[in-house]
């Protein structure tokens, strides 16, 4: 199924974008019938809430579905850079914002753009699930288009990873060819000196857990790992059985490059005494679609 081109504008003022979503608008909304699932438009402005592929970025706003749960951040330093990057590269400048940078209040809105995307990711959040790039494309809008290696290249999706923005994020729906160009982005800036963005502190393989300001304001960690700790931290649990409470979690995954497939995070994650981090590189992992 080949993706669809969708052209349209991106959207702050008003909203709290982070460095992995922002909203948008179709130029024609019909062209949300080209793909799969239904789109969760805004009932005034027609604007969607778009998912970017293939990356996660630390969160700057997340509470656990756990009653009771206060919201959390990650260490804002990476954070609202990816943030910052993901705004500017989708060409919306000179942004303010209100208290606590919770809202946008004024910015240069509405600045055109295009997305590539063939579904929303679930009828719950309506979210299209895309390839991001700013500007003007000779391409007609509604058209089906093949995305290649060097296509993506353009995407803010790749810009992000390669500047050490976001984290390699990838779900069974990303193409093979288009998971293995990312996954160069993250190696190279990875493996820059210094260490590009995020990678400068990322603690995923391992950190010694001695409360929760760890997580959410010194080291950055793969969002994912982020969510599903404080969850269980929110939730009652303990370090010592977070293992336990990922077995329960059945999030999907398979390991690359054995295609060794698993239903739980815990097979990833060690936990011994008060360490906890990522058995494997988060390039290796791709997910099951509701994971």
């Amino acid at each position: 199924m080949p993706f669809t081109l969708i052209k349209g504008t991106f959207h702050a003022v008003g909203y709290s974008p982070d460095g992995d979503s922002v909203k948008f608008k179709a130029n024609s909304v019909s062209n949300w019938k080209k793909i799969s699932g239904r789109p969760k438009l805004s009932k005034t402005k027609n604007h969607v809430q778009l998912r970017i592929e293939g990356i996660d970025a630390l969160e700057t706003h997340y509470r656990p579905s756990v009653k009771g749960s206060k919201e959390k951040h990650q260490p804002l330093k990476w954070a609202q850079a990816a943030r910052n990057f993901m705004l500017d590269s989708v060409g919306i400048k000179n942004v303010k914002w209100g208290p606590k940078e919770r809202e946008v209040t004024q910015a240069d809105d509405g600045v055109s753009g295009y997305i590539l995307t063939r579904a929303v990711d679930n009828n719950r959040f309506g979210r299209p699930v895309s390839f991001v790039f700013a500007g003007s494309t000779n391409k007609a809008d509604g058209a089906p288009v093949h995305l290649t290696p060097a296509l993506l290249r353009n995407s803010v999706n790749y810009k992000l990873v390669a500047a050490g923005h976001a984290y390699p994020t990838y779900y069974q729906t990303l193409f093979s060819d288009l998971r293995d160009e990312l996954t160069k982005a993250v190696k190279s800036a990875r493996g820059a000196h210094p260490k590009l963005g995020l990678w400068s502190a990322d603690k995923t393989g391992g950190f010694n857990f001695t409360g929760e300001a760890v997580i959410t304001d010194k080291y950055p960690i793969l969002p994912k790992l982020f969510r599903r700790l404080l969850e269980h931290l929110q939730s009652g649990g303990k370090v010592s059985n977070f293992k336990a409470f990922l077995k329960k979690k059945k999030d999907g995954v398979l390991i690359l490059p054995q295609a060794h497939h698993t239903d739980a995070l815990d097979y990833v994650v060690d936990v011994k005494g008060k360490r906890v981090g990522l058995n494997v590189l988060p390039e290796n992992l791709v997910f099951d679609p509701q994971g």
